[in-house]
């Protein structure tokens, strides 16, 4: 299965039918049960203790991590095959601390898409449903 013959869609569904193995970060950041459509995608994930800072807490770069997978993720699933991405811009905000050992799910949606950018705007939300950190990527569309 050759990715460049591939539509970020059908790249993205090979990956939670497990034709093709997930993307290493997914791993590393604790993401599974991607489910996608085409602009928008949901990643639950956990942060563990190799997420911390060194006061203990969970690191602002995974909640910002997360963001950034989910919403490139969301562009990717509306780009044709042949056409990869990458993120120039990502802004995060964080509302709440992101709990140790706790389900969270991570959305994303597209909310702009031209040749060349895509833009998609993201959540972190605990398992009661609480916002813990949004943001907003900018990614450049290479055709």
């Amino acid at each position: 299965m050759k990715l460049s013959e591939m539509s970020g869609l059908a790249h993205l569904e090979a990956i939670v039918s497990e034709a093709i193995p997930a993307p290493t970060i997914f791993k590393t950041m604790g993401m599974s049960e991607l489910k996608v459509r085409e602009g928008s995608v949901t990643i639950n994930c956990q942060a563990t203790k190799q997420h911390c800072n060194p006061m203990g807490g969970v690191h602002g770069g995974f909640a910002a991590t997360v963001l950034d997978s989910v919403t490139g993720c969301a562009v990717h699933s509306e780009l044709e095959k042949g056409v990869s991405y990458g993120t120039v811009d990502l802004t995060v905000k964080m509302m709440r601390p992101v709990p140790l050992n706790e389900p969270l799910v991570a959305e994303a949606r597209v909310t702009h898409i031209s040749r060349s950018i895509g833009i998609a705007e993201g959540v972190l939300k605990n398992s009661d449903g609480k916002l813990l950190a949004s943001g907003y990527a900018t990614c450049f569309i290479k055709r």
